[in-house]
């Protein structure tokens, strides 16, 4: 319970600037190993972007630091099960790793650029965004740099499920109907204004079920 404790801390211990927010991390399951998040939630740079997340209304738990050798790790990572909506959570399916400044840009993506857009454009709240993961000890295809889904800074995204059940996946839908093709670059350009790298079906073959949506400060927008 001691992990549990020191999440619910976490705004005291930041002159109390963002309210309560990391107490709905209790929602989320028990970390397997309680002492090497304890000793990550001693990193004031952790519990600062935990309390963020906390914030936003997300469900989450903090992952321990794993390093898996090749470079490959992740570090100051959490388990993302829903984000804050305007008109109450969200659902996020796969997110088992993500590190968490990418889950707070996320979590704004979510809730600004994608909720608001349903909304808007196809005349539904969103429900649940179905994502295909985020950690992944790999390179860059046709490159031996390795990708940002090495760190989990990285998440790819495959669809979307409306309150009315409708599901707009970014394979189907790229090229289908009028509002689904406008929705889904609608939330495209607003991505392209939070994260550093931004890839969909027009950057490449490869790209053309998902959105990859990468941490960064840089601004590739494809």
């Amino acid at each position: 319970m001691r992990w549990k404790l020191l999440i619910l801390a976490i705004p005291f211990a930041l002159a109390a600037c963002v309210g309560q927010p990391a107490e709905r991390a209790t929602n989320a399951p028990r970390p397997a190993d309680n002492t090497a998040v304890t000793a990550s939630l001693e990193k004031p740079e952790t519990r600062q972007c935990l309390a963020d997340l906390g914030a936003t209304g997300a469900t989450f738990s903090p992952l321990p630091d794993r390093y898996y050798g090749a470079g490959c790790k992740t570090v100051n990572s959490v388990q993302l099960s829903r984000v804050g909506g305007d008109m109450g959570q969200l659902q996020v399916t796969n997110l088992k790793s993500v590190a968490c400044p990418l889950a707070n840009t996320f979590a704004s993506w979510a809730r600004f650029g994608v909720d608001r857009a349903a909304r808007q454009v196809l005349g539904s709240p969103l429900a649940r965004i179905e994502t295909m993961g985020s950690y992944s000890c790999r390179n860059v295809a046709g490159t031996g740099r390795l990708s940002a889904h090495s760190r989990a800074e990285a998440v790819d995204v495959g669809a979307f499920v409306l309150a009315d059940g409708r599901r707009i996946s970014v394979k189907n839908g790229w090229n289908a109907s009028k509002e689904e093709r406008e929705f889904l670059r609608v939330i495209h350009r607003s991505a392209c204004k939070r994260f550093g790298t931004v890839l969909g079906p027009d950057y490449n073959a490869a790209h053309h079920d998902h959105l990859h949506l990468e941490l960064g400060s840089g601004s590739f927008c494809r």
